[in-house]
Parts: structure tokens; sequence; C-alpha cells
């Protein structure tokens, strides 16, 4: 598990949530009052809600938005003396990643980047990445919303997917965690937007100057990064989680004869442990 446990009060805001994160380099936020803990919050927690179109999130700033309205406030915990194979059940049931660890009061909270430290180190685990890998992979053109990412997401039930260009080549990827750090960029409101300049010359030497005309959603090209080196489908799991660990990602593509034939993620690498 890791320790110390990160918190924050529910009436704090969501801004001040995702500078925690940024700065501890974490996904996951326990929610306490007065030393209790009463929920949790994630990087998917915050995607998934500030991504919605109901208008009580609608152009509202994040610093405006208390950590209450995202969090889960049924979080699952686990007492420090279980297995990693029982963490790891309890995670892929309730399709979660993160678990509290409690005895009387808090004592740390386990990842499933925890469990992937721990299935890249064991090397009694034979199994390849073609035993794991996920058989459907999804894809977004460059130019789908961000809501469009985020509801692909979530109707597959996938953290991760593969952008694509006009070519249909794959240009790229986006996990939820991107999701969550760049659609909250704006404090003033513009969550998922962002603005479209026009230029027009002013000056008899060309010079030019720019006023901004609209506004437009933020698409996927906007947020996603580069995709991660792949891994063939006859490496070992083991290899593929230690990869994903030196690379910091939460998945890799699976590539057979230089094409991408599937993904392999942090999820499939937790059933590894079980």
């Amino acid at each position: 598990m890791s320790s110390p446990v990160f918190t924050i009060a529910p009436e704090e805001n969501v801004a001040h949530a995702r500078n925690l994160m940024l700065k501890h380099k974490i996904s996951t936020l326990v929610v306490a009052r007065e030393g209790k803990m009463i929920g949790i919050v994630t990087k998917t927690d915050l995607s998934r809600r500030l991504a919605q179109a109901e208008p009580m999130w609608r152009r509202r700033p994040i610093d405006k938005i208390p950590v209450s309205m995202v969090m889960n406030d049924a979080p699952i915990s686990i007492y420090p003396d279980a297995s990693i194979s029982q963490a790891s059940n309890l995670m892929l049931e309730n399709g979660i990643n993160s678990l509290v660890v409690v005895r009387e009061n808090i004592m740390g909270i386990v990842t499933g980047t925890d469990i992937m430290r721990y299935v890249s180190q064991q090397k009694d685990i034979k199994l390849r990445v073609s035993d794991l890998m996920v058989d459907d992979i999804i894809f977004v053109h460059r130019h789908h919303t961000i809501n469009h990412v985020v509801q692909e997401m979530e109707k597959h039930e996938v953290n991760r997917v593969i952008v694509t260009d006009d070519s249909n080549e794959a240009v790229g990827i986006i996990t939820t965690s991107n999701v969550a750090l760049n659609i909250m960029v704006d404090n003033e409101g513009n969550m998922q937007s962002k603005s479209i300049k026009m230029a027009r010359r002013s000056t008899p030497a060309g010079q030019k100057t720019y006023r901004y005309i609209k506004d437009v959603p933020l698409v996927a090209e906007d947020i996603m990064v580069e995709l991660p080196s792949g891994v063939a489908v006859d490496d070992m799991v083991t290899d593929a989680a230690r990869l994903m660990l030196e690379e910091h990602v939460i998945s890799l593509p699976v590539v057979n004869r230089e094409e991408i034939v599937s993904m392999i993620g942090r999820k499939d690498i937790l059933r590894a442990a079980q």
C-alpha cells in the first residue's frame, strides 16, 4: 500500500483537488471530515463528472464546484492483512482502481499501480500479453469532442481510447487521466471549450493582429498524448507491467507485425494478480 494518504475536505473545491493530484503525482484523494473518511475522489471521477452536459456542470468554474459533488460517497475499504489477490478481486469486481486500507483508522491506500508494481516483480507469473489483452480496441477520431470520448469510455467500460486521423492511422491515445487533467483548465468557466482566433491585416506592412471570434468544444486532438511504446503479443505480462511503470502509462498498444491489434491495460494486469 501507499502511505501517507492525502486527504481533502468535502467543502474544498475541485480546482484544489486537481492541484493536489498534480503536485503529489497521485490519482486518488480521501475525502475526510474531522479525521473520518466520508468519501473518495479520483481522476476518473473528475473526468466523468465534469464532462457531463447537464446545466449544473456546463460552464461552471471548477473553483466553485465542491469536492462533495464529484466524490464517491461509498468508498470500498480493505483490511491491512488482506492478500494481493483479494485486493485485485475487489478492484475488478467493483470497477475501481483504489482501496482505502483501514483497521480502526485510515492506514494507507492501495492502487492498481501498486498491484501492477507487484506483478512486474513476480518471476513465477508466466502469463503472456496474448493471455490478457483486450480483443476490441476503441477508436475515436481526432475531431471527436471530449464528451464523445468520455461517452465511448463509459459505454465500453474502458479507461483509454486510441485516436485516429482522416487516414485511420493511430496518432495518439487518451486516458481518463488525460481527460481529468485537461478539461479543467479554465477557471473562468470554459471547462470544455477553446477559443478560435481569426487573423486580420491591420497595417500596410502586413502585420497581423488577432481577435477571438468564437468558442468551440475541445476535441480529441487537443488532449491526446503520444502513443506509448508497444508490446508484442508474445511478450511476458510482467514485462508489460514493467514498461507501463517506466513510461507512467495505464495501457499499452499490442503490436503484431507492426500493426496495433489490441491493448493491454492496468485492469488486465490486475487479473494476473488474482
